[in-house]
């Protein structure tokens, strides 16, 4: 079939439009898709992932007690029949809706990325 030129919406896109606002009281918080998801983004540091419909928070030693303590799993992907796990974790429910959860939440994803980011120098 044949391009038109004009690009479908992505399934996410009020979703993603949506935390992104939430965000805002961290930072200037924007959103980049990629890999059929989204990024999220602060100060250049990739902080959240957006995939199929899930908030994911980046996550370290130090922060991702506060997610498994909560029941909350890690983001996965397969490729090759193999599984890989990444240091995102699903977001608590509380923080889809509440703006002061999310902050919370978000600036310790954040908090996690500057400490992985301090660590590759």
């Amino acid at each position: 079939m044949p391009r038109t030129g004009v690009s479908r919406p992505h399934p996410d896109r009020e979703f993603v439009a949506h935390l992104v606002d939430l965000m805002q009281g961290v930072g200037p918080v924007a959103s980049r898709r990629m890999f059929g998801g989204h990024g999220l983004f602060l100060g250049g540091l990739m902080f959240g992932l957006i995939a199929d419909g899930t908030l994911y928070l980046k996550a370290d030693d130090d922060s991702a007690p506060l997610f498994t303590t909560q029941g909350l799993d890690a983001f996965t992907y397969h490729k090759q029949g193999r599984a890989y796990r990444m240091s995102y974790y699903q977001a608590p429910e509380d923080c889809l809706e509440d703006v002061d959860a999310m902050r919370l939440w978000a600036n310790r994803a954040y908090e996690a990325a500057l400490r992985a980011a301090a660590h590759q120098r």
